[in-house]
């Protein structure tokens, strides 16, 4: 099932998607030999959004929580790109401690955990859930609402090992994005804690990302020569900024205004008749807390106290000094009428599966990673690495190839960025 795309029969995607398909033998040796030269990170996930005459990422997230959205039928590819990850991060691993969120009410985010711990398992390892909550003083096991159950166990620290109660495990495998900082629980341990702490977003900025994705973006549009602003969104930073005293709006503003004239520009090159509009959200941080739409300078200028309270902290109330003003990417996809947006995952290097991101109640101009969202595991019903070179850029397997390859993009600039991160 392909959702509907507005602009699909005549925007310019089609001519980069054709683009890829005719390159798809270079891309792929091209891709073989960058993963010969730097690692991939142990998963990732990557927003993308298609707006007929672009696509591109706008987000890239190291500790992905949506493994309970896949795809079932894409399992055994799961359980092979886990084995593959495994065995380059500690090809003699039989235990693993996977340390979650602390998100104990959120019941769709332990479905979650449960899938990623069933895809470890099939892989060939003992796993284990261990809980950074100290209100976890033995094992717990919680029921949820698809009749799964998931035990968390208390954390304990011998040493420099991390354990569980007979359990003493050779990685540590985070889905926790330590946005409020490493507990030292977690510090100079001796075993394998994969990402490293380095990923957490006490430390990481998409800004460096997006900087890591345009040193990808370039060199692949050379490849395919293409212009690298069909996959690639301009950004921007601001630091020093302080909502809550209306400090740093000026050079909000400023970035806001010439950012939005670049992208009329490219507007006007391309044909495109759509208002230009950037998106304003915290340069750390996740779980879509923090983003404001913005189609006009003044408007980052005259933000009402509602605005500025909800821009002034993220996730575990962590103050917002830092914003990234990144190119709005329109979507024009829709799920039942509602608007949607492609989520890739990825284990290793392999795509193994996404789903669409819904919201029937936000616009193609707005973020749907926010309340009231759902998701649809519809989008790859076949395997997004086996493109149709008979059939039109736009059937199915050729268009979620795009998308694949696009997500691998990012994914190699995590690589780059994990890299740089790396002491």
């Amino acid at each position: 099932m392909v959702p509907h795309l507005t602009t699909a029969l005549t925007g310019p995607l089609l001519a980069l998607e054709q683009h890829i398909l005719d390159a798809q033998p270079r891309i792929e040796h091209w891709f073989r030999t960058q993963w010969q030269d730097r690692a991939a990170p142990f998963y990732a996930s990557v927003d993308l959004r298609n707006s007929g005459f672009k696509l591109a990422p706008v987000d890239t997230n190291l500790f992905p929580g949506g493994f309970n959205n896949l795809n079932r039928d894409f399992m055994p590819l799961c359980v092979q790109a886990a084995m593959s990850a495994v065995e380059k991060v500690c090809p003699v691993a039989q235990r693993f401690l996977l340390i979650p969120e602390n998100h104990t009410r959120n019941t769709f985010y332990l479905q979650n955990v449960v899938a990623l711990a069933s895809i470890l398992r099939h892989a060939g390892l003992q796993v284990r859930i261990g809980s950074l909550l100290p209100e976890i003083t033995a094992p717990t096991t919680l029921d949820l609402p698809d009749g799964s159950t998931l035990t968390l166990e208390p954390l304990k620290r011998e040493g420099d090992r991390l354990k569980l109660e007979g359990f003493d495990p050779c990685a540590i495998l985070l889905n926790n994005d330590l946005s409020a900082g490493v507990p030292d629980i977690l510090k100079d341990l001796d075993q394998p804690v994969i990402p490293p702490l380095g990923a957490g977003w006490y430390t990481r900025r998409k800004s460096s990302h997006f900087s890591a994705y345009n040193q990808v973006a370039e060199e692949f549009a050379k490849l395919v020569n293409i212009d690298p602003w069909l996959i690639n969104p301009f950004f921007a930073t601001c630091g020093e900024i302080n909502f809550q005293e209306r400090r740093g709006e000026e050079c909000l503003a400023a970035h806001v205004d010439e950012m939005l004239q670049n992208i009329r520009e490219k507007y006007c090159e391309y044909g495109v008749n759509e208002e230009p509009f950037v998106i304003v959200k915290a340069d750390a941080g996740t779980y879509g807390m923090g983003i404001m739409t913005v189609k006009d300078a003044s408007e980052v200028r005259d933000l009402n106290r509602k605005q500025r309270n909800k821009m002034a902290v993220g996730k575990e109330g962590v103050a917002v000094t830092d914003v990234i003003i990144q190119e709005g990417v329109y979507t024009f996809e829709s799920l039942a009428d509602a608007v949607a947006e492609p989520v890739v995952y990825m284990m290793d290097h392999f795509v193994i599966g996404g789903f669409y991101r819904v919201h029937t109640s936000r616009g193609k101009d707005e973020n749907l990673n926010a309340p009231g969202m759902r998701f649809e595991p519809l989008a790859f019903q076949t395997a997004c690495t086996l493109p149709d070179n008979a059939a039109g850029p736009d059937a199915e397997p050729n268009r979620f190839y795009a998308y694949g390859v696009v997500a691998r993009l990012a994914l190699l600039a995590a690589a780059i960025e994990l890299e740089r991160l790396a002491p």
